[in-house]
């Protein structure tokens, strides 16, 4: 079956170095038709104007605090049946567009979103959840390989993650795209809730990985801890106007800011926050709460434009050779070196480095262009393993390869270092 057009629609505002590993991570993708769309500030656009894909990447310059009016900018100039989207902290697997936008082959499937990876670039982060019109959210429990189309009961929808999600461009321009009036917070899970009401299919496929690193802004420090809950009270409130019985906004008000004031007190408890920091913080929630009295969620929405440009391909690496290089820790320097110059040779590349240790493990994607996992020999990658396994160096590479086989392509050419 022909793959369907994907256009990745990326967001950036302050985060330079993040955008930048970003689409080093795109470029690595393995779909044979898809393009990249940067809606960026003045920062972020002068990273995409030095890359050496710059003719490959549509770029559109926006500098508000407005993720939903800067998505819809890059929603006009997506020319691909399919508009995917990716936070510009993410980095996606290489067969991620593969398994997004597998679900699509079903006409009734309006859109899809995938699994997300945390900081240790191993302990999943999001899987699959639903929400409901008063903001409950609830663990789907489903599990790779899939795709899925769960059956919810009313009132009760998929929600997607703005990091990672896809959709059916028709569906999503006839909607307006996303709602201005929020800002930053629920944008997504807003439309989660359109695409239900107009009896829209939403899949949900969990091959579709993506690590997410959760860089810092203006809102939240690199830590996770918040800065300002203003625009969370203001798209709560936005929220709850739009969905939610008019009987039941006050008590889920009630109940949200009480999870706020929680995730506050934990936040103080392991010391980033002090308690002047947490009354402060409370003090924005509710000014925000108030704020969104004054932008009313859909007021002004219109369906949007049929694409402003042409698709424009981006080359990608499909079908390209996967190589894994092993080594020990001491070899770091020696195996990067190797793994920098097959990424340069357009291979996709993991480096597994091995010390004779316990240590967790973690996987990250380095500014080279190749994903790098290090640990113990005999400790843990995934979290719910044992504490101490031991085995042989070769059975741990193996074990590591097949973990991430079905989302990074199957390895063409294994290469040990070790002395």
């Amino acid at each position: 079956m022909t793959a369907l057009p994907v256009s990745v629609v990326v967001v950036s505002r302050g985060r330079p170095a993040a955008l930048d590993l970003c689409l080093t991570g795109i470029s690595q993708l393995d779909h044979p038709a898809f393009e990249v769309v940067v809606v960026a500030c003045p920062a972020g656009a002068a990273v995409v104007a030095a890359r050496a894909d710059r003719p490959h990447i549509k770029l559109v310059q926006f500098d508000e605090g407005n993720i939903s009016a800067a998505r819809n900018l890059g929603i006009t100039q997506a020319a691909g049946e399919i508009v995917a989207f990716l936070d510009d902290d993410a980095v996606p697997e290489p067969l991620w567009l593969h398994h997004l936008c597998a679900p699509f082959s079903d006409p009734r499937v309006a859109a899809c979103g995938g699994f997300v990876r945390g900081r240790n670039g191993i302990s999943f982060q999001w899987r699959a959840r639903s929400v409901t019109r008063d903001l409950r959210e609830r663990d789907l429990g489903l599990d790779a390989p899939g795709p899925h189309l769960p059956e919810l009961p009313p009132g009760e929808t998929v929600k997607l993650q703005g990091t990672n999600m896809a959709h059916r461009r028709a569906p999503l321009a006839a909607l307006g795209g996303f709602d201005s009036a929020f800002r930053f917070y629920l944008d997504e899970t807003d439309l989660d809730l359109r695409h239900a009401a107009a009896g829209h299919l939403v899949a949900v496929a969990p091959l579709a990985e993506v690590h997410h690193g959760y860089a810092a802004s203006p809102r939240r420090g690199a830590d996770r801890t918040p800065r300002d809950l203003t625009e969370i009270g203001a798209s709560i409130r936005c929220f709850l106007e739009r969905h939610c019985p008019q009987a039941e906004r006050r008590a889920a008000w009630v109940r949200l800011r009480e999870a706020q004031r929680a995730r506050l007190l934990r936040c103080m408890q392991r010391g980033p926050l002090g308690a002047d920091d947490v009354a402060r913080l409370l003090r924005g929630l509710d000014r925000g709460w108030q704020d969104g009295a004054q932008r009313p969620a859909g007021s002004a929405m219109t369906p949007l434009s049929a694409p402003v440009a042409p698709f424009l391909p981006y080359p990608g690496r499909h079908a390209a050779k996967r190589i894994a290089l092993a080594g020990r820790a001491a070899q770091r320097r020696a195996l990067r070196m190797q793994a920098k110059q097959y990424a340069e040779e357009q291979h996709i590349v993991t480096v597994y480095r091995f010390s004779r240790t316990a240590i967790f493990h973690q996987l990250r994607f380095h500014p080279g262009g190749f994903w790098e996992q290090a640990g113990g020999l005999f400790g843990r990658s995934e979290r719910t393993g044992k504490i101490l396994r031991f085995q042989s160096f070769a059975s741990r590479t193996s074990k590591e390869i097949s973990r991430t086989e079905k989302v990074r392509g199957s390895i063409g050419s294994l290469l040990f270092h070790r002395r």
